[in-house]
């Protein structure tokens, strides 16, 4: 009787001890890959995509196609490669599409993509963004744009990597995750717009746009912390969504999360002026991480020996944990809201 007693409840006891290890495990792993994140790289490749080599990046200029040829080969060492049904890394924009609006005399660009493919759920797809161009010479003197947007640049390639090692690892998303480097963003989010209007993948099955421009500064409503991030955008189509900005916060990161801009009503119409309005204006939850504007916007003084690399760290582990959140949850974004 003794025996049988016992052993019934070490078998309870083991069943409540692996559902116990399992739980945290799941929590242990997602901090696993926020933690491989790296600061040295990101200021490594923030050092050569914001260099004078690249010329300011200007859309279509060879600068921009240099800095472009570097993203590609950080994804090749990485093991990361295009998407399914893409011939190679790039989307052809074509000069005829970005002149269209302006008649800048814009030379053909290209967006950059890379995949890591989904599990279970690999025919929905998460987004995550960030603009590679900015503004090229003016005067002689290279506008280097190392916050705009060469900190957001920076943070795709880490968030990619990351991704990479837990499917390499066997621990991959179920969502597939598309990384998109958008050209032509400072001349009226042509990029962005051209890929959702010639989407690899339907739009229909794009769960979310998670999208980074300017992360690796203070503004100067932030003089004595740069433990902050705005968030944009997070609440207009999805509650879901901005659960999931707050609770990955909460858990795994703790900024503060200043929503000043997050009113649609507010001057500077941020939520309108990133590559995130092109998803959302397609009925796409979608959120902008920012960290205001500064004395060295769009000025040849915007250079990488001002970015404060910790806050740059902390706000792309930031983005891949929302990103993650995303790509491994049991039923996709709800969409309850419009714009």
């Amino acid at each position: 009787m003794f025996k049988k007693i016992s052993t019934s409840i070490f078998i309870v006891f083991l069943l409540v001890s692996c559902s116990s290890t399992k739980k945290i495990s799941s929590e242990n792993l997602t901090q696993k890959y926020i933690s491989s994140i790296s600061e040295n790289a990101l200021k490594t490749n923030l050092t050569i995509i914001a260099s004078d080599e690249m010329e300011g990046r200007e859309t279509g200029s060879e600068g921009q196609k240099k800095a472009g040829r570097y993203i590609i080969e950080q994804y090749q060492k990485a093991g990361i490669s295009f998407p399914k049904g893409a011939t190679s890394y790039y989307q052809t924009v074509p000069a005829a599409y970005l002149n269209a609006k302006r008649n800048e005399n814009l030379s053909e660009s290209e967006n950059i993509w890379a995949f890591i493919e989904g599990t279970d759920k690999k025919e929905e797809i998460v987004v995550v963004s960030a603009h590679y161009d900015h503004v090229g010479i003016k005067n002689g003197e290279v506008f280097n744009g190392a916050d705009d947007d060469g900190s957001g640049t920076v943070a795709l390639i880490e968030i990619a990597k990351a991704f990479q090692k837990a499917k390499n690892e066997g621990n991959g998303p179920r969502r597939s995750i598309l990384i998109l480097h958008v050209t032509g963003e400072e001349h009226g989010l042509h990029g962005s717009r051209y890929y959702t209007e010639n989407p690899l993948f339907p739009l229909k099955n794009t769960v979310a746009d998670v999208n980074i421009d300017m992360i690796g500064r203070r503004d100067d409503l932030h003089k004595d912390t740069n433990n902050y991030i705005y968030v944009i955008g997070s609440d207009y189509l999805s509650s879901d969504l901005y659960a999931i900005c707050e609770s990955t916060n909460q858990k795994y990161i703790g900024l503060t999360l200043d929503y000043k801009y997050n009113d649609k009503k507010d001057k500077n119409r941020y939520y309108y002026r990133s590559d995130h309005y092109n998803f959302a204006k397609n009925g796409i939850p979608s959120v902008f991480f920012f960290n205001g504007s500064h004395a060295d916007y769009h000025k040849p003084t915007d250079v990488v020996d001002k970015i404060e690399f910790d806050a740059l760290t902390k706000r792309t582990k930031y983005a891949f944990a929302v990103a993650w959140e995303i790509a491994i949850r049991e039923k996709r974004l709800v969409v309850d809201k419009t714009n």
